[in-house]
């Protein structure tokens, strides 16, 4: 990502989160409830959120809002110290909220018991007051992340598709010529790590969209970029081998042919099929050869046999994942390679 469209992101979320606070502080001032800023804060630590964990983390605020009411009806009114009684809240707040499993929803609910700290008021119009503020801040929260921009976060997605298949196809060129004995182009190794960190990153892209997104199919985007980032490990140890012959066997150019044969079927979803089948006559070719005549040539052809069960590596990282895909997947696949 761009750092002008990184910037663009932080000004969206920053406008999302100010507007909705202002909205949710406006209603809860319009029905004139105590408080009403709160139902600013509870919108801001709701919206930071993405958009389905927005609408779980509504659901565990208003779980652990009945569970603080209970235990502050416990703790306050038979405790005058306020810092005691505060902390004892605090700690069995983080207490439930931690064994549970929903820490994000703490700070609401230290919240909501500094008001009922405060007023020592535990009838039933002002549990009311409280539970109208976490329910304005939840709602004008899940209300304005439905509108994220998943469209623009899919279009990069499908652009980091393009580019991490475009990279590959150069990196095998790349080591085909290597193979081949021809002089290369910049260094192989400082595009592969570059490549990998940027897998890193797509990955948390398409999590990051999937839990933006109703829709089913984000899982076949996550999928993808894992196995781009198994492929690119695989190119990794594949290329440090190919470094350590000292020697190249004659066998090498029958190796670099399959790659530049390979390469062109890197796309997402060719399954690799006939591939495999063309590696496995090449390891069948290869058993096949006169022996090595000295320890160098032992070494060195011993090191492209690896190359080869890399290669197949690499293939059946591409074929466990073309099986997986499901016919909703491959619909929206064919439909990306039309536009």
């Amino acid at each position: 990502m761009s750092q002008k469209a990184r910037w663009i992101r932080i000004f969206i979320s920053a406008l999302k989160i100010a507007v909705g606070s202002c909205i949710a502080i406006y209603i809860a001032e319009m029905f004139r409830l105590d408080y009403a800023t709160s139902a600013g804060s509870i919108t801001l630590l709701t919206l930071v959120t993405t958009k389905w964990e927005t609408v779980r983390l509504s659901v565990f605020r208003v779980i652990t809002f009945v569970l603080s009411v209970l235990l502050a009806a416990v703790l306050f009114p038979y405790i005058s110290s306020t810092w005691l009684a505060y902390g004892l809240f605090v700690f069995g707040v983080v207490m439930i909220c931690e064994g549970i499993g929903w820490r994000a929803t703490v700070s609401v609910n230290a919240v909501i018991g500094i008001h009922f700290l405060s007023t020592r008021d535990f009838h039933e119009a002002f549990i009311m007051n409280e539970l109208y503020l976490v329910l304005i801040g939840i709602t004008v929260a899940v209300v304005l992340n439905l509108f994220h921009p998943y469209q623009s976060q899919k279009n990069n997605i499908v652009n980091n598709i393009l580019y991490t298949e475009e990279q590959l196809h150069r990196i095998l060129t790349k080591m085909a010529a290597y193979l081949s004995n021809e002089p290369l182009e910049g260094n192989v190794w400082d595009d592969i790590i570059a490549l990998e960190k940027r897998l890193h990153h797509y990955v948390e892209g398409a999590y990051e969209y999937q839990e933006n997104t109703f829709y089913s199919h984000p899982q076949y985007y996550i999928n993808y970029f894992e196995m781009r980032s198994q492929q690119c490990s695989v190119i990794h140890n594949l290329h440090y081998e190919m470094k350590r012959m000292k020697h190249m066997p004659e066998q090498a150019h029958i190796v670099s042919d399959y790659i530049l044969y390979m390469r062109d079927y890197v796309k997402e979803l060719n399954v690799p099929q006939e591939q495999l089948q063309r590696l496995q006559e090449i390891f069948d070719t290869m058993t096949k050869e006169d022996l090595p005549q000295n320890r160098e040539e032992f070494e060195s052809r011993a090191l492209l046999y690896h190359v080869l069960m890399d290669l197949e590596e690499f293939l059946v990282f591409k074929r466990r994942f073309v099986e997986n895909v499901d016919d909703r997947q491959k619909e929206i696949y064919w439909k990306k390679e039309k536009q």
